[in-house]
């Protein structure tokens, strides 16, 4: 991989081919864009996601600031992404997001960094608004990874 800004989402993949996407990437550290880093799916949740990537050598970052809050997650879930985007857009102004926003910066400049979320497809995600964000701030192109189990037909990046 290029030096760019990375994403993918946890949606339909495994634990390992999520490992093994990052890993054919040369990820050297995974940005936690989750609101709540928690997960029902096995190895998805913050202290466990962060230990088995330690394993990987893939460092591991929760910015909280840069999730998305519940009533964009409410309005994307319902299929109205015009609200949900007006929802994160007003977010990214604030306190919180405009400082783990840089430093997202910092981290995507420094090294191979991937911005992650559930949601598979980076355009319905915020993770996108936030990776065209970074792109604009440090003049990286955006990368969208996937890891999959191979049970839908998707193109891996």
């Amino acid at each position: 991989m290029t030096h760019a800004i990375a994403t993918i989402g946890y949606e339909g993949a495994t634990i390992d081919n999520f490992v093994a996407a990052l890993c054919h990437a040369s990820i050297d550290v995974l940005i936690d864009v989750r609101d709540m880093p928690l997960s029902r799916k096995k190895g998805f949740s913050k202290n466990q996601l962060s230990e088995i990537l330690a394993g990987a050598g893939i460092d591991y970052v929760h910015l909280r600031g840069l999730g998305d809050p519940k009533e964009g997650r409410t309005a994307a879930r319902a299929g109205d992404y015009s609200l949900f985007r007006q929802i994160f857009g007003r977010h990214m102004m604030s306190r919180a997001a405009v400082r783990d926003l840089h430093i997202a910066a910092r981290l995507v400049k420094s090294g191979r960094a991937c911005l992650m979320c559930f949601e598979f497809d980076h355009a319905r995600c915020h993770r996108s608004i936030v990776a065209d964000e970074l792109a604009r701030m440090t003049r990286l192109d955006v990368m969208p990874l996937t890891a999959d189990n191979g049970d839908r037909r998707r193109v891996a990046a």
